[in-house]
Parts: C-alpha cells; structure tokens; sequence
C-alpha cells in the first residue's frame, strides 16, 4: 500500500511539475511577444510544442504570431520565410486537434496574409480556400467571435476593393463584439483575441 501511495504522489509530482513548466514557458512567451519580440517569441512556442505533443495551442501560437508578422512586411523573403514557417506549425497543431475552430481561422489568416502580400497573383490561388475555411470554422461554432470577426474583416477588404455594400459586413463586425463580450476561453491560454480590432472595425464603420 505505502508503494501505490508514493508512486501515486511521485505520479501527480511530475504532472504538476510539468504543468508548471508549461504555464511558466507559456507566459514567457506571450511576455517576448508583448515586448515586441516576435522571433524570440515564436521561437520558445516552437520549442514548448515539441514537448507539449498533444497540446494544440503552443503550435497554434506559433503560427499566430508569424502570420501576425507576415502582414507587416512587404519583403518577399521575409513573407515566404515566415508563412512557411506558420503552415508547418498549423499543420502540426490540426494534426493534434483536427476539428477546431480557432484553428480554422488561423488557416484562412495565413491564406489572407497571402494574398495581401499579392491580391494579383494570390486572390484567385486562395480567396476560395479563405472562405472555405471561415464556413468551417462557423459550421463548428458559430458564435466563436473570432470566426465571426476575422470573416468580417476578410469580406471588407473584398467589398472595398470590388466597391460592394459594406453595411451587411459592418453588422457582423458589431455582432462579434456581443460574441468576444461573452466569450469563455477554455483554458487560460486558450485564443481570446480579436476585440480591439473589432471595435476598431465598428467604430470606421460608424464614421
């Protein structure tokens, strides 16, 4: 019985060590992140998901964060160097949880960092796929705010640039903020962004 109890306590020791390096990695990372240190950033999230191997979030992270980056740049190089890197970090992340709605929209955002890096050259490759994954991700959870707000987002730069009706856009876009107001993440690093754009959005669309 004294064995079963101490390898029982040794058991939930090590799990509970191991969270605590995985909370204490992870907000490491978000605190490089919110100095303004992308690489650095993206480069400990790549490194907590090679040990978390069924934990989708440090992968998705990783993407989220150079696609994030992608949209700053105009350099080819960069863009290429950068969205490579997010692909193979999505990939590996729907690989652990496939069905997921998060992970549905960081797939269009890397298809729409594409195509604002080349509207001529990658509107036609990946406009379809863009809205393919948004009607995925909204089929699964339809009230998820980022799946709402970032659809939005996508579909104001399409009727801006074909010169189409922007009010049915703007009205999603003030709906997802009822969606990220009652939002509840599922773990404490679960995806809960989005909100500041959004009210950015409404606030362009009320002028």
């Amino acid at each position: 019985m004294i064995r079963i109890i101490t390898t029982a306590f040794l058991f939930i020791c090590g799990f509970l060590s191991a969270q605590n390096q995985y909370e204490t990695g992870m907000n490491k990372a978000f605190g490089l992140w919110g100095e303004d240190k992308p690489a650095e950033a993206s480069a400990l999230f790549e490194r907590i998901a090679s040990v978390e191997k069924t934990n989708w979030l440090p992968g998705y992270y990783v993407a989220l964060v150079n696609t994030t980056e992608a949209f700053k740049t105009k350099d080819k190089e960069k863009i290429t160097a950068l969205l490579t890197k997010a692909q193979t970090a999505q990939d590996n992340a729907v690989m652990i949880s496939p069905n997921n709605a998060e992970l549905y929209v960081m797939q269009a955002m890397i298809y729409t960092a594409w195509i604002v890096y080349d509207p001529m050259t990658n509107g036609m490759k990946y406009g379809a796929k863009v809205n393919e994954q948004y009607a995925k991700a909204l089929a699964l959870s339809p009230d998820n705010p980022r799946a709402v707000f970032c659809k939005a987002e996508y579909d104001m730069g399409s009727a801006k640039y074909f010169g189409s009706d922007t009010k049915p856009i703007c009205a999603q876009a003030e709906r997802s903020l009822t969606l990220f107001a009652n939002f509840k993440p599922e773990t404490p690093y679960s995806p809960k962004w989005g909100l500041d754009r959004a009210e950015q959005m409404v606030a362009e669309c009320k002028k």
